[in-house]
């Protein structure tokens, strides 16, 4: 226990020093950083206080706050230019706390509570706008959005260069949906759209008769400026695609996205005619043609080699292609873009049915240039593909999941890469003895491994990665539904003092509490007292999980977690008070995969440490929180949960 003496001796040294030095140095913080340094002294929550109403930036990304305890975080700032929050407990009653009139950017995440009167309020009051993010937004039940609400936004924000609404458009009525976008800013570069129907998309960029105009009023185009364009539609067609090549005049990226619930006809599929109409002004660089498989199993049927030769004509400077469900494709459409596209940096194709070896037999005629590869579900490819796509030796994500016949001679072609930073290789062949071929160089230099339903990993596979292994950047393992993996391995884990943050060992049968124990008990290095670095432990429907890994899973323990994956069966009511408890933790217990949103990365970059307790929480609940649920009360450590803490002990 602290002694009250030397911490007012330490608060008066620091009552000396210059409140504007303070002030320069806690300004290099992140928000969470500045409210964990808020929480050891007076003087440094005093001085926090004064930062919070002139920093620029306030980014809080993975934890949801209620208005109660965001609201002192927000107080009046006239030079805060962006803002990016996770809204998923907020409310309408929070507008008026996040849009600001001074705000530059603004990125607001998980907000199925908002209505529309979100999207009013920002065209009212943020004039300056440049970057907008919204997601989910009306999602929840009794939450409605009108086209009025849209409207209002696009005609106030008249300085807008990127806009993403990450929602259902498609909500919105038809016949004034284009009519609305005519207002949208001049200045737009990039638009992103989480769902909308591909009708909706041709009506709005057709150059057509506008309404309430005469017959020989043309209407301007839309959207002059777009250099990026993202939609999530119901089919990609022929018409959608056409008309988006021939009215983007300067388009340089391509995203679409299409989830069919009945098998499309053709004249709302795309065919080797759409293909061809693709990049009319030589302008792309990036294409991405995706077909969802989430209801039904379904594929781009109707293009063929001759669509992919047609597209590649005028493609030859494209240096991201992304495709995916074109299972009428074979070896000589995929071939051609390898061989016709120069600067190919990013190769991505899933449901590759008919793509082979032979693909990839010559890749010494090519340009040798691709950093990012991504051949998943793709059943034909074996070893020798691997053996010559690694002549790219810049290569630095490779994912091969759920290529079924990939073994051990691929991850020995694998381990000649000297610049790989992510790993995946679910569902693959692959077998301990293999996986040490990544020992050394490889498994130092890797920050993310994927090894999921590789059915013949054992705990050996564990030691040959990490036994003896040092200075290791892994961050994200996922040892998911490995029928083999057991405490033993994950004891060796734990043993190695991997940095992890991201720790996915879900349909494990084999893990128990022993794993949550040696996990908690972890110390990544010497500096630190005990306890993971894990932010995302995924652990549902783990075989061997008893209620005595959940008295694991509370504070202090994983002082950084944010993301829990549990199985709900275990006890709902302990569940609930592990909810209570850590009031910051998402927890998830139905199945659903975890995982912080990629909408914006950059809070690693300021990563701040802590010790026993997460003092973000501290500093946010003043010390009012209390833990009065008795099923999360540890009373007296049993004799069960004494030897095992003993025997973890002992690996350190």
């Amino acid at each position: 226990m602290a002694n009250p003496e030397a911490t007012e001796e330490e608060e008066e040294s620091f009552d000396q020093l210059p409140a504007a030095l303070l002030a320069t140095i806690m300004t290099k913080l992140d928000v969470a950083s500045i409210c964990s340094v808020a929480s050891t002294c007076k003087i440094f929550k005093a001085c926090a206080s004064h930062i919070l109403t002139f920093i620029p930036n306030f980014h809080l990304f993975d934890t949801a706050l209620s208005i109660n305890l965001l609201s002192p975080l927000l107080p009046p700032n006239p030079y805060l230019s962006s803002l990016k929050v996770d809204c998923a407990r907020l409310d309408d009653s929070a507008i008026d706390l996040l849009v600001r009139p001074s705000l530059h950017e603004l990125c607001l995440h998980n907000c199925a509570d908002f209505s529309g009167k979100l999207l009013s309020e920002i065209g009212g009051k943020c004039a300056d706008l440049r970057y907008l993010y919204l997601g989910s937004v009306a999602e929840k039940r009794g939450r409605a959005i009108h086209i009025s609400d849209l409207e209002e936004l696009l005609n106030g924000c008249t300085q807008l260069e990127v806009l993403t609404l990450m929602f259902d458009v498609s909500l919105f009525l038809r016949h004034n949906f284009a009519r609305v976008w005519a207002l949208a800013s001049e200045k737009l570069t990039s638009l992103e759209i989480g769902y909308v129907s591909s009708v909706m998309v041709t009506e709005l960029l057709s150059p057509s008769v506008g309404p309430h105009q005469p017959l020989n009023h043309i209407r301007a185009s839309i959207l002059p400026g777009i250099l990026k364009l993202n939609l999530s539609v119901d089919y990609i067609t022929d018409a959608m695609v056409g008309t988006i090549s021939k009215s983007l005049v300067s388009l340089t990226h391509l995203d679409l996205r299409d989830t069919p619930l009945i098998e499309p006809r053709i004249t709302f599929d795309l065919t080797n005619s759409g293909l061809q109409q693709i990049n009319q002004y030589g302008k792309l660089k990036h294409l991405s043609l995706i077909r969802s498989q989430e209801y039904i199993v379904t594929y781009f049927r109707r293009v063929n080699d001759l669509g992919i030769l047609l597209m590649a004509d005028k493609c030859a400077n494209m240096e991201s292609i992304c495709l995916g469900g074109f299972c009428q494709v074979t070896d000589t459409g995929f071939k051609t873009i390898l061989h016709s596209c120069s600067s190919l940096y990013r190769l991505r194709v899933s449901h590759g049915i008919h793509l082979t070896d032979l693909v990839f037999h010559d890749m010494s005629a090519t340009a040798l240039c691709m950093t990012h590869v991504s051949l998943r579900w793709c059943n034909l490819l074996t070893n020798h593909a691997i053996k010559s796509l690694v002549s790219n030796t810049h290569l630095k994500v490779l994912d091969l999941r759920d290529c079924k016949s990939l073994g051990d001679e691929a991850l020995r072609a694998i381990s000649t890469l000297p610049e790989l930073k992510s790993l995946l290789l679910d569902g693959s062949d692959i077998s301990d003895s293999g996986l040490s071929y990544l020992k050394g160089r490889i498994i130092s230099s890797l920050v993310s491994l994927s090894v999921r339903g590789c059915k013949r990993l054992t705990d050996k596979c564990v030691y040959a990665l990490f036994e003896g292994s040092s200075r290791l950047e892994l961050q994200e393992l996922d040892v998911s539904n490995l029928p083999y993996l057991s405490d033993n391995g994950i004891l060796c884990l734990a043993k190695s003092r991997v940095p992890i943050s991201v720790l996915r060992m879900r349909q494990c049968p084999l893990i128990g509490d022993t794993s949550i124990m040696a996990l908690a008990s972890m110390q990544v290095d010497e500096d630190r007292g005990h306890g993971s670095s894990l932010r995302l432990l995924d652990i549902y429907n783990c075989g061997g999980m008893t209620q005595l890994a959940f008295r694991w899973l509370k504070k202090p323990y994983f002082p950084r977690l944010r993301w829990l994956g549990v199985t709900a069966n275990v006890n709902r009511d302990i569940i609930d008070a592990l909810a209570r408890n850590r009031p910051f933790l998402n927890v998830a217990s139905h199945g659903e995969e975890l995982g912080i949103d990629q909408w914006d990365n950059s809070e690693s970059l300021h990563m701040h440490d802590y010790d026993d307790v997460d003092e973000l929480e501290q500093w946010l609940l003043e010390g009012e929180f209390e833990d009065d649920d008795e099923e999360m009360i540890d009373a007296e450590i049993n004799p069960e949960m004494f030897y095992r803490h003993c025997f973890i002990k002992k690996l350190w």
